[in-house]
């Protein structure tokens, strides 16, 4: 008598279910073009010839008030997506070193988010009664702050020559932990009621040990989903914050701050306005279908309702 094969460990599943997602690998291949782009911002626009702050006058209509020369923004062999209404400077470099500000900080506010939240919530799932009072006290109040105002207050009263990038990388994540942190402690108190984590308690382990081998492996799955789904929120707030002037400052480019730009073009030169927002919009659906697919393929309820 035969018997079935034993069934594949969880993460050989979970692997086999993301190839299989058709809708995951196609945001895994965006984001991935879109994280090259960002890091090889400088390559690309030294092989293209270009940099993203030498103005081109001689390549603007002065007759129109300073629209390029040329159908579709002035592309040409020299500029190959064209040149910015009113100064002149490359797209293509903009747009490629724009991916490092608009990436760049979106991933790093989602690191620092994650970090925080999740030391915050694994400390008051696993301290005591007064611990977890406290610190569910301060979540709450991170998260009836609302992020946008105080961003915009916080950044408006920073010196100029402070590096904006770190600096709006920092205020997101400040302002955003609250949620990583309530997941985090929500799944932290289902755990600890496990017999392996209860074992190690009796049998004297540290908080730190418990939380290090017991709590942690636990809350990879969800708080990977969750992080997939707050990078695309936090391209969406940087991105924000630059269209409304208190980001990034000229001459280093953003999508948002092209976007904000190109309000004021959008009818002399509709080609300006559609390059950052399509950039913007394929990074965001790049990640949102990264994001749905790790919650399918490591939620085991989802894995049900999608066989």
């Amino acid at each position: 008598m035969t018997t079935a094969p034993p069934a594949p460990p969880v993460p050989s599943r979970a692997l086999a279910a993301l190839r299989r997602d058709r809708g995951f690998v196609t945001g895994a291949v965006i984001a991935g073009l879109m994280v090259l782009v960002a890091l090889t911002a400088p390559l690309l626009a030294a092989l293209a010839g270009q940099d993203y702050t030498t103005y081109h006058d001689t390549l603007l209509d002065s007759a129109r008030g300073g629209v390029p020369i040329g159908g579709f923004g002035g592309i040409s062999g020299e500029h190959w997506l064209g040149v910015e209404p009113g100064t002149g400077r490359d797209l293509f470099a903009r747009l490629v070193y724009g991916a490092q500000v608009s990436v760049g900080v979106a991933v790093a506010a989602t690191f620092l988010e994650v970090l925080l939240g999740v030391t915050v919530g694994v400390a008051a799932g696993l301290g005591g009664r007064w611990l977890d009072s406290g610190l569910s006290r301060v979540i709450d109040l991170v998260l009836s702050v609302p992020v946008l105002v105080m961003a915009i207050s916080l950044l408006a009263i920073v010196p100029q020559d402070w590096p904006r990038p770190v600096l709006l990388a920092a205020v997101i994540a400040v302002l955003g932990w609250g949620g990583t942190a309530r997941l985090s402690r929500g799944e932290t108190l289902s755990l600890r009621t496990r017999d392996y984590v209860a074992a190690a308690q009796v049998a004297g382990a540290p908080w730190w040990r418990v939380a290090r081998r017991e709590i942690l492996p636990g809350l990879t799955a969800p708080i990977l989903t969750y992080a997939a789904l707050l990078l695309p929120t936090n391209m969406v707030v940087e991105a924000g914050l630059s269209f409304l002037g208190v980001g990034v400052r000229p001459p280093t480019p953003s999508w948002g701050q092209m976007l904000s730009t190109a309000t004021t073009w959008f009818r002399a030169d509709p080609f300006y306005v559609f390059l950052p927002a399509l950039m913007l919009f394929l990074a965001l659906l790049a990640f949102v279908l990264v994001a749905n697919g790790l919650r399918r393929a490591l939620d085991p309820r989802q894995r049900e309702l999608t066989r």
